[in-house]
């Protein structure tokens, strides 16, 4: 049974990296996919101050009842995709709560011992299925495979949907969701 169809859904993440990797579009994405469910969302973006390059995180809370602040002091789980973001939002996650690292660019080692640590090599997958664009689409997948929260047929719903008059880019988006699924199951 997915996650989604259990009674009782509350979830949250915190999905944090450069301005220009893709977390921003994934955040959006997976709120869209629950939110088509029926289940009540929140996507907060947060942008540093930079024009480019700089960092950025978005929030997505999912639940099905409502939603009283889409603020999160303590996120379930948290999605690092470079150094500065694992700096930041490392000791914020809750303690056995699931950290998400794209270990192809974070160097820096996992401090806490109170959490799971789900190391994806999301930049090497992604050149590896012809698009580094694609590695916010793996880490996506190591994430919906571990939680459960939407499935890969809501991603790609939702990609068809979203994507529109880009529908070219779909099939290496799926790919790279695919591996991100695979890589999270070894």
């Amino acid at each position: 049974m997915a996650y989604l169809e259990k009674k009782g859904v509350y979830t949250n993440v915190l999905m944090a990296g450069f301005g220009g990797q893709g977390l921003m579009f994934i955040g959006k994405l997976l709120a869209y996919c629950a939110m088509k469910r029926g289940l009540n969302v929140t996507w907060i973006p947060s942008y540093g101050p930079e024009m480019r390059g700089g960092t950025a995180n978005c929030t997505v809370v999912i639940s099905d009842e409502p939603i009283g602040s889409p603020v999160i002091s303590a996120p379930e789980a948290l999605i690092v995709m470079n150094n500065p973001s694992l700096e930041a939002f490392e000791s914020k996650l809750k303690s056995g709560g699931r950290l998400f690292v794209d270990s192809s660019l974070v160097t820096r080692k996992v401090m806490r011992k109170d959490v799971e640590v789900v190391a994806v090599p999301a930049d090497d997958i992604a050149m590896e299925v012809g698009e580094k664009k694609a590695a916010n689409l793996v880490m996506l997948g190591a994430y919906i495979a571990k939680t459960g929260v939407i499935s890969k047929e809501d991603v790609a719903e939702g990609l068809r949907e979203l994507f529109g008059a880009k529908i070219q880019f779909l099939d290496v988006n799926m790919k790279a969701l695919e591996k991100g699924i695979q890589h999270t199951k070894t």
